[in-house]
């Protein structure tokens, strides 16, 4: 045992360590997907009641969080660890996502991630009822950061996850804004601030143009491997489609024609016609990377005419493949808004007003809209409202100063009281 401690201290002065909130020190030079990788084998196999207990019939907001609560979420000790050294990794995230396999490309880290970012949230409102608020920020941030590397191979999935990982951070900050000090709020913002840069919407679209480009290759093989008999060719390419049309996600209406059958119909039965049909998207892939990388307004005008083209195209490919799109950049404001709304409601809390007014909204010209905000007749906190309606209402962020009743803090019903939930022992 000495020696390995003797051999261990040289290690960890050569490549760097990062303290845990534990005192512990970590290895920073590890890439951090293997780490999270061995977070997600080290997960507490928990019983399906005890699932159910945590993350199925209670909503734990607003309650006393019984003692079995702590003994649950305590499992996940080992877990975070894992994940908290990830977090002060020093060197990039790298899944080993292998896009040439197109359809049957595995992500099985992306539900594992927003699990985590989930329990993050139990964990955190254990150790704020608790008064532990610097295990709560480091569970957060850690969870944070496992959120911005999802996004790391750049799929379209991977930056929507990431997106479900950020506004579960950002909404557990605003339901517990009281129980959390000034100084660990800055922290929180400061660990925003290092964590790793977000994927983009207008990254994701090269590989989302992998789809098609996995396809021409794999006819181009079957031209190969069948010269001059393009019945065989159209053979295996008819089994390519079945491949792709089997999954839940890509199953149409049964009294519509499939994908495949208006592909081959307007490609003339050849597999040349499907090449060309598929190469055919490429102006179309090119473009829509410019309009995702557009500002808010901008991005609206050119995305309307977009889709309005991509609408009335006479390729299958385009009409199938380009409207699933659309929304993804909406999304992509929605949270640059709130993460910025977190930012603001921090400065407010640190600085009053003029703190406030140093945040300009993404989305705005200026700063957010302040009110406080009213729950059966109490005086419940502050509420910040952006100029952006993406999803047909200005988006709204209420952050809550004392205990009381639980309220839904964003969204459409965001001020509205939560359905009761069964008592939970």
């Amino acid at each position: 045992m000495k020696t390995l401690k003797l051999i261990c201290l040289p290690l960890l002065i050569v490549t760097g360590a990062v303290v845990s909130v534990c005192g512990e020190q970590f290895r920073t030079d590890i890439n951090p997907a293997l780490l999270y990788n061995q977070a997600f084998i080290v997960a507490p196999d928990l019983s399906q009641t005890d699932k159910d207990y945590l993350f199925g019939t209670n909503d734990w907001r607003g309650q006393k969080l019984p003692e079995r609560f702590g003994e649950l979420v305590a499992r996940y000790n080992a877990q975070f660890r894992l994940v908290s050294q990830a977090a002060g990794a020093t060197v990039p995230c790298d899944w080993g996502i292998d896009l040439s396999l197109g359809p049957n490309t595995l992500l099985p880290h992306l539900p594992r991630a927003k699990t985590v970012a989930q329990v993050a949230r139990l964990r955190a409102m254990w150790d704020l009822q608790n008064g532990r608020t610097a295990e709560a920020r480091a569970d957060l941030l850690a969870a944070f950061g496992l959120g911005r590397n999802v996004s790391r191979d750049s799929t379209l999935i991977g930056g929507l996850v990431q997106i479900a990982i950020e506004k579960i951070i950002v909404s557990t900050v605003a339901e517990n804004f009281y129980q959390f000090t000034p100084g660990t709020l800055k922290q929180l913002i400061d660990g925003f601030d290092v964590a790793p840069a977000r994927g983009t919407m207008a990254a994701c679209i090269p590989a989302e143009k992998s789809f098609p480009d996995w396809l021409v290759g794999n006819i181009l093989e079957l031209q190969k491997a069948h010269p001059g008999n393009d019945t065989k060719v159209m053979e295996g390419t008819r089994e390519l489609f079945a491949r792709f049309e089997d999954t839940p996600e890509n199953q149409t209406d049964p009294a519509q024609p499939s994908l495949r059958d208006q592909v081959l119909k307007r490609a003339g039965g050849t597999s040349e016609g499907v090449i060309k049909l598929l190469v055919g998207m490429n102006p179309e892939y090119a473009r829509l990377a410019e309009i995702m990388a557009l500002p808010h307004g901008k991005y609206e005008d050119q995305m309307q005419q977009f889709s309005a083209e991509i609408h009335r195209s006479s390729n299958p490919f385009v009409a199938s493949f380009f409207p699933a799109l659309e929304k993804c950049r909406s999304k992509e404001f929605e949270i640059l808004v709130e993460l910025a709304m977190v930012r603001a409601a921090v400065e407010y809390k640190l600085h009053g007003e003029p703190g406030l007014k140093r945040v300009i909204d993404p989305c705005g010209e200026g700063p957010f809209a302040f009110q406080r905000f009213v729950f059966e007749g109490v005086d419940c906190g502050f509420q910040l409202k952006s100029t952006y309606d993406g999803r047909g209402y200005r988006e709204v962020l209420i952050f809550v100063e004392k205990e009381g009743t639980p309220f839904r803090v964003d969204g459409r019903s965001a001020g509205e009281a939560l359905p009761k939930s069964p008592t939970a022992k």
